[in-house]
């Protein structure tokens, strides 16, 4: 048998709740799973978890070959080791010393199905070979906190295509027999033999730029490419865009926004297209609550931090099963930066700030915020989806 192990805990120093943070469209752990899952030789996969939080999500899924595995608390602590969590589950089970572990670890989501049959594989068919440890090559130069060169000599400096350079591990995954864990307390032992992986999978999903390089790469190398998908989600803002950004108050002192209706028959379309509406603002009033109402909008979500925009939109495209790659978000100020640069499709009114116009393939509208701009962007959307009736010629 061969069994699959991923320790998902709930706590993480780094990024609160890493192993189920939204990276294209998913959560993280789904990556790995989704590669286990797909594998051709891997007969069990286990995730050993603390969490109720992992625990739903995961089984949410609906992955056949995915079971839980409740790991003990004083187990799944900032200090505990992975190999702690590892004896208590291979002496929790019944598998026979010649069973196969494959320890995986979700920070490397770039593994494939192919990663895991062909490192299995190895294994299997080399009698010389104990375990197999993912890595990538590195032809970086490395040096000691003391200033001493450690795998060059910086008098004879190599050139880079001449320089054989070193394995660094990856953290992907670790394949041994259950007899070898057990014996040796180890995820591995004896002869070692490096499985090596493309050299971008030796990013690891550690701190939060990590998230920012590996979207990109996953979007590269793993994701299905989507050429032919379509917006299923559209997400605004609400001062400068689907207003003019003044404000405006009575005699009594009672703020009032000025909304265009143009930008309401939009929505209008939208809905009757199938596409998901989010309204997503940082202010919290009653007249924005009324307006969405109006709108028949489909998640209003008032009160929203500034750097939090983005975590919104991928909670809704988590309940909706949609991705990143289906959404359409139009923002006009520093705080939509970080939705605007991770959505598909995204947009700002002609009237936005210039580091928001200054954002890579962004949509510039003719129109300014509050006048139109929303309608013009989802005319986009809904001409770009094929969704709007053409002009009929004569």
């Amino acid at each position: 048998m061969n069994i699959a192990f991923i320790p998902a805990r709930c706590g993480s120093k780094s990024i609160p709740h890493k192993n189920v943070k939204i990276i294209c469209g998913k959560p993280l752990i789904y990556w790995s799973l989704l590669a286990l899952s797909n594998s051709k030789i891997i007969d069990q996969i286990y995730v050993a978890t603390d969490c109720k939080k992992i625990k739903d999500i995961v089984l949410d899924f609906n992955f056949k070959k995915v079971l839980i595995f409740d790991r003990k608390k004083d187990n799944a602590t900032n200090t505990s080791t992975t190999e702690s969590v590892m004896m208590e589950f291979i002496n929790s089970q019944n598998f026979s010393d010649n069973d196969l572990f494959l320890l995986v670890q979700v920070t490397t989501p770039f593994t494939l199905s192919k990663d895991f049959d062909n490192a299995v594989n190895r294994i299997k068919n080399n009698k010389n070979i104990d375990s197999v440890v993912s890595c990538v090559e590195s032809k970086r130069f490395f040096w000691t906190k003391d200033g001493n060169p450690i795998n060059y000599d910086y008098t004879d400096r190599p050139r880079r295509q001449e320089f054989e350079g070193q394995l660094m591990e990856n953290g992907a995954f670790y394949v041994n027999y259950i007899n070898n864990i057990k014996t040796y307390q180890n995820r591995l032992s004896g002869n070692i033999s490096p499985y090596i992986m493309p050299y971008y999978s030796g990013f690891e999903a550690d701190e939060e730029d990590d998230w920012l390089v590996i979207e990109r790469l996953m979007y590269k190398h793993v994701v299905p490419k989507q050429t032919t998908s379509k917006i299923k989600l559209f997400a605004t803002d609400v001062d400068g865009v689907l207003t003019d950004a003044g404000l405006y108050y009575d005699n009594n002192g009672s703020e009032l926004k000025r909304f265009n209706t143009h930008d309401g028959m939009g929505f209008q379309l939208l809905r009757e297209n199938g596409i998901k509406t989010a309204i997503i603002t940082s202010e919290n009033t009653n007249i924005v609550k009324n307006r969405s109402k109006k709108l028949k909008v489909d998640y209003l979500f008032q009160g929203v931090a500034n750097s939090k925009k983005l975590e919104v939109i991928e909670q809704i495209c988590l309940k909706e099963n949609i991705q990143l790659s289906e959404v359409a978000y139009i923002g006009d100020d520093i705080n939509d930066f970080e939705a605007l640069s991770a959505v598909k499709l995204a947009a700002c009114p002609n009237n936005a700030t210039q580091i928001i116009k200054n954002i890579e393939q962004i949509y510039l509208t003719e129109k300014s915020g509050g006048n139109g701009a929303v309608r013009e962007f989802i005319e986009k959307i809904l001409n770009d989806n094929n969704s709007l009736p053409q002009k009929k010629h004569n």
